[in-house]
């Protein structure tokens, strides 16, 4: 589905400064390209959110490889390794290091060959702002060890990445069989304290249903890369699909992109499954009663649609003590997620403190007892 012709040029975005030749970088938050070396600004002509260019590409076309050349694109990356992250190659960023893992990587090492991207959340927090999220995150968690804190506040700046989902559009009707469950009472008699005593207890009378649901699905986020766990991904959630932009290259000036791992036919196993239980949801709204049971879902999809999008996330990969720490940071919201690291003797403390102020607790209590009696 990702097939191209042989002839499908390389794309390296470069975006020079028209006053003095240096790199632009997109500002966030500010809709502008920025120029370090001299200052000048070069505004981004957006067309505003969920404009019509934000087309959706049809799925099974794409399954055919009949999507037109002009969706494929190629691209230099460098490929991790270790964690597998392939990562858009910047000749003019020469960082040795897997952003994801803080593996050392061999620059350029190939091409990727993929669907373009249909649209792009441009960041809206910059580096001081992510890497704030982050080091406050951290001051919450008591049992991190203090010498990761403070290499995490005066490590190196974070990476931003975009990274690559999926979004379906589907239509689907389900057909099923199963049984409502309706709670009653039954008045039964037991030995209570050597008597009889009546007592109601609950019982569940099944009926036999059937019926058929229909949803229209829209925008079902799927993760395409397997570089960062998916929990953490999914902890960044919710993302505000509504500010998507058509695709720029603009967007992606000085930071990098990760191309995707998890293919389109891939992408949507993951889709369905986010599918199927929203359509179980509705089934047991739909059959009602106390409890459901379902035997049996029968689902027709059609109308399927999708897009290639990127999502903004501030990254930090850390080797600390011989062990990697990774913190991601929603590039749009300022929410983080990562790896939650252990001290060992802030532990021994608190069970400690603890212990000492348990035996403090055991002891006034006893004390008290003695002075009563």
């Amino acid at each position: 589905m990702t097939d191209a012709p042989a002839s499908t040029p390389v794309q390296e975005h470069r975006f020079p400064c028209e006053h003095c030749g240096a790199d632009y970088r997109f500002a966030p938050g500010e809709g502008a390209l920025v120029c370090d070396h001299c200052g000048h600004r070069q505004q981004i002509a957006a067309p505003g959110p969920w404009s019509g260019a934000l087309k959706e590409l049809d799925f099974n076309a794409a399954l055919s490889h009949s999507l037109p050349g002009s969706e494929i694109e190629e691209t230099r990356i460098s490929t991790c390794g270790n964690c597998g992250a392939q990562v858009e190659f910047d000749p003019a960023v020469h960082a040795l290091e897997c952003p994801f893992c803080a593996t050392p990587l061999v620059a350029d090492t190939g091409t990727h060959r993929h669907i373009k991207p249909r649209a792009v959340l441009p960041f809206a927090l910059d580096e001081r702002a992510a890497r704030k999220a982050m080091t406050d995150w951290l001051g919450k968690l008591w049992f991190a060890p203090n010498g990761l804190q403070d290499y995490a506040r005066k490590g190196r700046a974070m990476a931003g990445i975009y990274v690559p989902y999926w979004t379906f559009d589907a239509y689907t009707q389900s057909r099923y069989s199963g049984q409502r469950g309706t709670v009653y009472y039954e008045t039964i008699t037991v030995i209570r304290d050597g008597k009889p005593a009546r007592q109601q207890v609950p019982r569940i009378r099944w009926t036999p249903v059937s019926g058929r649901v229909k949803r229209w699905f829209d925008d079902v986020l799927v993760l395409a890369a397997t570089s960062l766990p998916r929990r953490y991904t999914e902890g960044l959630e919710p993302w505000d699909l509504s500010a998507l932009q058509p695709y720029r290259p603009e967007y992606l000036a000085g930071f990098r992109a990760e191309g995707y791992t998890v293919d389109l036919e891939q992408g949507f196993g993951l889709a369905r499954e986010k599918m199927d239980r929203v359509i179980e949801r509705d089934i047991r709204f739909d059959i009602g009663g106390d409890q459901q049971r379902i035997s049996h879902v029968d689902t027709q999809i059609s109308e399927v649609t999708f897009k290639h999008v990127l999502l903004p996330v501030w990254l930090a990969a850390y080797k600390y003590r011989g062990q990697t720490y990774r913190f991601v940071v929603n590039g749009s919201t300022g929410r983080v997620q990562g790896e939650r690291p252990w001290s060992a003797w802030k532990i021994a403390v608190a069970v400690i403190l603890g212990a000492l102020v348990a035996g403090a607790i055991g002891y006034g209590l006893a004390l008290n007892e003695g002075l009563m009696q």
